[in-house]
């Protein structure tokens, strides 16, 4: 049995599963189309908001150089992908990547880990994005009734009305098509990054030399914790780790590292990409140095406006613009990031739905959800059972605490698919790759190493919470995936070929 858990499904064959009719996906999308994807997902909450909060808890002006830190270790993560989503553009991401590598098993363990993670990702960015637009609506003088604008409620139950509503909304455009979603996102993107931009620019014109100093503040040491809230690293090592200093910018980059969270959501569209073996690499990686930049900005300005230890931690860039004396900014600011969020649900969604699609092409899922609507080419039928579900979370669940459950899912994957670029470098040496990890094996060495440490600086809580959904991923598969596996069925069938040679062969 630990043979067929670990059996690995062939380059050849995923490719050629992609051509059979009722299971092909629509070719549409270019370079720029996965350009626009990546920048769409990966500025969002974590520019507008967590620029502040590390800031002022962990890293001071520093932040900065955390940003950094993090898009370093999303770098040697994106190096990887690029090899795999060129050379197996296929829907499902690191799902595929290890199926092609790992083996069935570790296959979905990641892709039942990609699920909750692009999941909650979709739902918590979707709560978001009813706050921003409930606070636009009460400057204007428009109130929401109580039991619908919050999971709370007047008496404690309440129903997110507009955050479930937006999903479902996202939910229907995907299903028309994904080249109607790369549409929307594009104008949608050109709104976010010229807010961005005007942050930079206009910011850069109240910055204040003295707010810059310290630019790396003392360190200060946090008490060792007893509580599953401690850092997993504090509880395996006895380590209190240090707010501010040089350490300070480490812990902060295990924090801003949800900003980064979506780049590899873009790997997941390689099958719907007209020319994934150059387009792939240069969405991935385009996307990524794009955004860095971006982040690296609008934190030095913002901690040059305003003092750390000031700065807000719900709105620090909005808020900045306020102290400053010109409010029109903040309200602007606060207007691209509600029609900003709009992107970030959409195309996290879009990642969970095609590795939800490529799961059940593959028979580990039933292969109901596989068929591809006739007219438009999309997998209609994930997308609307998980855009229903979704909607449903983010209308009624708290998910905040379960929010780092996304980092943690993100890093594991991380990790999965620079191991399997080790393993297929190996393997399959002869593969036509047009894009190839350079300094193989150190960059997949370091990718793992720079996810692992981002991991243990997670909350232990989150490791529990993580290590229970992994169980439940264990139960399905096993009473359902492992015996319906098409790999699994076209070995038997090989296999009895095999054992019953033709009837002149056998004479």
């Amino acid at each position: 049995m630990s043979s067929t858990l670990f059996r690995t499904k062939k380059v050849e064959q995923s490719i050629l599963d992609t051509e059979e009719p009722e299971h092909a996906l629509k070719k549409s999308l270019s370079a720029v189309d996965l350009t626009v994807f990546g920048v769409g997902v990966i500025i969002g909450t974590g520019i507008f908001v967590l620029t502040g909060t590390v800031a002022k808890n962990n890293a001071g002006p520093s932040v900065a150089l955390a940003f950094v830190a993090a898009g370093v270790a999303c770098a040697l993560a994106a190096l990887c992908y690029a090899e795999f989503a060129s050379t197996v553009p296929v829907a499902g991401s690191a799902y595929t990547f290890s199926y092609a590598s790992l083996g069935e098993l570790p296959a979905w363990i990641i892709g039942w880990d990609l699920v909750l993670e692009f999941a909650l990702g979709t739902a918590v960015v979707a709560v978001g994005w009813s706050g921003y637009i409930q606070s636009l609506m009460d400057n204007a003088g428009w109130h929401m009734p109580e039991a619908l604008g919050s999971r709370e409620g007047a008496d404690g139950c309440g129903f997110d009305i507009l955050a479930a509503v937006l999903v479902l909304v996202l939910t229907a455009i995907l299903v028309v098509g994904v080249k109607l979603s790369a549409r929307i996102t594009s104008l949608v993107v050109a709104i976010k990054v010229t807010v961005v931009l005007v942050v930079i620019i206009a910011g850069a014109f109240f910055i204040t030399g003295d707010n810059y100093d310290p630019f790396i503040p003392k360190a200060q040491t946090v008490e060792a914790g007893e509580s599953l809230q401690a850092p997993l690293i504090q509880l395996m090592f006895g380590w209190a780790p240090s707010n501010f200093g040089v350490m300070g910018i480490f812990t902060a980059a295990s924090v801003v590292f949800f900003a980064f969270i979506g780049f590899d959501v873009v790997a997941t569209a390689a099958e719907e990409t007209r020319n994934p073996q150059r387009d792939m690499p240069r969405g991935i990686l385009g996307s990524l140095l794009i955004c860095t930049t971006l982040y690296v900005a609008v934190s030095i300005v913002v901690t040059g406006m305003q003092k750390y230890t000031e700065l807000s931690v719900d709105a620090p860039l909005a808020d900045a613009f306020k102290e400053t004396g010109h409010p029109w900014f903040a309200g602007f600011i606060s207007f691209g990031a509600a029609v900003g969020l709009t992107t970030v649900c959409m195309i996290l969604l879009l990642g969970q739905t095609r590795v939800f699609f490529a799961m059940s092409r593959d028979g580990l899922l039933p292969r109901f959800f596989s068929q591809v609507h006739p007219r438009f080419r999309t997998p209609h039928r994930p997308t609307i059972l998980l855009g229903v579900i979704i909607a449903i979370l983010a209308g009624f669940t708290p998910l905040n605490e379960l929010a780092a459950l996304v980092n943690i899912g993100t890093l594991f994957a991380f990790i999965v698919v620079a191991i399997g670029v080790l393993i297929l470098r190996r393997k399959r040496p002869d593969l036509h790759r047009a894009f190839r990890t350079p300094w193989v094996p150190v960059i997949p060495i370091l990718s793992v190493l720079a996810s692992l440490w981002l991991m243990v600086n997670l909350p232990a809580e989150t490791w529990v919470r993580f290590a229970l959904w992994m169980v439940a991923g264990f139960v399905v598969y096993f009473f359902y995936g492992y015996s319906h596996s098409r790999l699994a069925r076209h070995m038997e069938t090989t296999v009895d070929e095999i054992a019953t040679p033709p009837k002149g062969d056998a004479e």
